[in-house]
C-alpha cells in the first residue's frame, strides 16, 4: 500500500512540473503570435487606406473628365482650370471615407502651384497633384491641340495620404516620410471628354 502512495505523489509532482513547463512554453509562443496578430491589423489599416485613396483618385479623375467648362466671354482657360481643380479637390476629400482629411495626413489649401513643361501642365496643392497632358499622337493616340476645354487631353490625378503606423516593431520595417508616416496614394489617368 505504501508503494502506491509514493507513486501517486511522484505522479502529481510530475504533473505540476509539466504544467509549469507548459506555461513557460505558452508564454514564449504568445509574443510572436501577438506580433503576427498586430501585423495583420496594421496591414488591414494600410490596405484600407490604399484602396480608399485609389478610389478617391479615380472618382476625382472621373469628375475632372466630365467637368463642363464655362464658355462665357469672361472665362479664361486659367479660371476654368482652377475651377476644375477645385471640383477635383472637393471630390477627393468627399471620397476619403473614414480617413482623416486634415493635416498632417492629407494637406490641401486654396492655392495651386502651376508648372508647365512642354505640353504638360501640372497643378500642385499639398498632397494633391493634377496634370494635364496633350498626347503626342504616337502609338495610335489621336492628335489633340491645346484647346480651351482641354478635350482629348489626359488628366492625371495623384492623391497622397500619410498613414500612421501604430505598431512600433512593424513600423521599423516599412518606409516612412519625415513625419514618421507611411505614404500611400492613388494615381489615375483618364482622357478628358
Amino acid at each position: 500500500m505504501r508503494l502506491v502512495h509514493l507513486s501517486t505523489r511522484r505522479r502529481r509532482a510530475s504533473e505540476e512540473s509539466e504544467r509549469g513547463q507548459s506555461l513557460v512554453e505558452f508564454s514564449l509562443v504568445l509574443m510572436p503570435l501577438f506580433l503576427i496578430l498586430l501585423g495583420i491589423i496594421q496591414f488591414g489599416f494600410i490596405f484600407n487606406t490604399y484602396i480608399t485613396m485609389t478610389n478617391a483618385a479615380r472618382d476625382a479623375a472621373r469628375i475632372g473628365t466630365v467637368y463642363v467648362y464655362d464658355r462665357t466671354s469672361g472665362a479664361t482657360k486659367a479660371t476654368n482650370d482652377l475651377a476644375r481643380n477645385e471640383t477635383i479637390r472637393a471630390q477627393v476629400k468627399s471620397s476619403m471615407n473614414g480617413l482623416a482629411i486634415a493635416a498632417p495626413r492629407f494637406t490641401t489649401t486654396t492655392t495651386w502651384v502651376k508648372t508647365t513643361s512642354g505640353t504638360t501642365t501640372t497643378y500642385t496643392n499639398g498632397d494633391l497633384v493634377i496634370t494635364y497632358a496633350i498626347p503626342d499622337g504616337s502609338g495610335g493616340d489621336p492628335v489633340v491641340t491645346d484647346s480651351d476645354p482641354r478635350t482629348g487631353q489626359r488628366i492625371t490625378v495623384s492623391a497622397t495620404y500619410h498613414q500612421d503606423l501604430i505598431i512600433p516593431l512593424i513600423s521599423i520595417l516599412l518606409p516612412k516620410d519625415a513625419g514618421g508616416r507611411m505614404q500611400l496614394g492613388g494615381v489615375v489617368t483618364m482622357v478628358i471628354n
